[in-house]
């Protein structure tokens, strides 16, 4: 299978690799011209391209086919989810990129174990791992991994989706019900301490219908992968 990049630059018939992608194709693999790759442009769109010259820092390819990225899912799905503890959160980026998610937003919240620090730092390692994962999976576009929120400001985002769907230890709705023929999708998935009563009151006033997902209690990084993962399947985007 042809190794996958995402481009940095489109020039008609004439796309470029630079940084960390250009130094993988040039000196690792050692691409010489004609070598053909699988671009990628970030917009949901594949192309098969061909390497017309190597520089040490910047790879040249012309683009011979375009075609829609296959492993794109038609659900735009982005997930909220709880700030976890230790790493927890790679684990939680790197799944819900390959399960199809468009994008992550960490979120902080009352009973949140874990606390901000070097925030942007931290969001730099989460975007390469996005990156990675998205490359991994076939994506046709990189999902963005976003600085955390606080949960009070989640309820001002809630009008770009067609549902938003908020996981609850306190029970609510099926999945089954409610996913079936939306396009743009949120879901709020908590921290290791959950939701005071406070903010799952805000959420749910906001418009954030409250799901069951089943009777057993899901560790944190658990629940995001399980939703994503029902959500797409109910979805039609996991046959």
């Amino acid at each position: 299978m042809p190794h996958r990049y995402f481009a940095s630059e489109f020039s008609g018939d004439i796309a470029a690799l630079t940084g960390p992608d250009a130094h993988h194709l040039g000196k690792v693999m050692r691409a010489k011209a004609g070598d053909q790759v699988v671009l990628c442009d970030g917009a949901g769109f594949d192309y098969t391209a061909a390497v017309a010259s190597v520089a040490p820092d910047r790879v040249e390819l012309r683009l011979l086919e375009k075609r829609p990225t296959a492993a794109e899912p038609a659900v735009e799905l982005t997930l909220f989810a709880g700030y976890p503890k230790q790493d927890k959160l790679e684990f939680i980026v790197q799944k819900a990129v390959e399960l199809g998610a468009a994008r992550i937003v960490p979120f902080f919240s009352r009973y949140c174990v874990a606390a901000p620090k070097k925030e942007e730092q931290k969001n730099a390692r989460y975007a390469r791992i996005a990156a990675e994962a998205a490359k991994q999976a076939g994506r046709g576009i990189l999902p963005a991994v976003e600085l955390p929120a606080d949960i009070r400001d989640l309820p001002a985002r809630f009008g770009a989706f067609d549902l938003v769907l908020f996981c609850y230890e306190g029970g609510g709705r099926s999945l089954r019900s409610l996913v079936q023929g939306q396009k743009r999708i949120a879901l709020i998935t908590g921290a290791e301490g959950g939701f005071s009563p406070e903010e799952a009151a805000a959420l749910t006033a906001a418009g954030a219908v409250p799901v069951s997902l089943g009777p057993r209690i899901l560790r944190c990084e658990t629940a995001p992968v399980a939703a994503l993962a029902a959500v797409m399947t109910l979805a039609g985007q996991l046959e």
